[in-house]
């Protein structure tokens, strides 16, 4: 099946089971990012549109335990950047109608959670299809290690994953039910 439309039919699972309010549990994420241990310095999120697993919670849940929390802005030439944010800091709406911090502090998370729209088991990740993540995963590689952690539904988890030479692999994915 090409990507369009798997993607197509997996926006459709999601919002049928948006109504289903599945949420992770930010103690146990940390816990074992902690025990495994990751740099918790610097984290990078996202803000949830389209159905997508929340991870606001969790990313208060770091902030409280002493992590520096950042959402990204999509700059010139569809190039994506994370900056500093809290949950008490305005945001503005991007062309693509999903939020981002106004400051201009920009970071390099050590620990990225990124937003899929499907996984298989060798972590491999469908995403919208714009490439942002994949272009940011390979920029920031060449800066410092981050560790990848998608954040999904277990829905999502397919048996195999299309992909190409652009694809980044995760390191982890996450949902209500497991963590591989």
């Amino acid at each position: 099946m090409i990507k369009s439309k798997l993607r197509d039919t997996l926006f459709k699972v999601r919002k049928n089971n948006s109504k289903k309010k599945i949420n992770l549990n930010p103690s146990l994420i940390y816990s074992y990012l902690y025990k495994k241990k990751y740099n918790l310095n610097i984290i990078g999120g996202y803000y949830p549109t389209n159905y997508e697993i929340d991870d606001l919670k969790v990313l208060n849940f770091f902030f409280k335990k002493g992590s520096t929390i950042s959402l990204p802005k999509i700059k010139k030439k569809n190039q994506m950047e994370f900056y500093r944010w809290h949950k008490n800091e305005p945001l503005l709406i991007n062309k693509y109608g999903i939020p981002e911090p106004v400051g201009n502090y920009r970071i390099y998370p050590d620990l990225l959670f990124v937003p899929l729209v499907a996984f298989d088991k060798k972590l491999n990740r469908l995403g919208y299809g714009g490439g942002f993540y994949d272009r940011y995963i390979q920029k920031i590689s060449m800066i410092k290690k981050i560790v990848k952690v998608g954040l999904a539904f277990s829905f999502q988890k397919l048996k195999r994953i299309p992909i190409n030479k652009h694809d980044k692999k995760l390191d982890i994915i996450i949902t209500e039910k497991d963590i591989t």
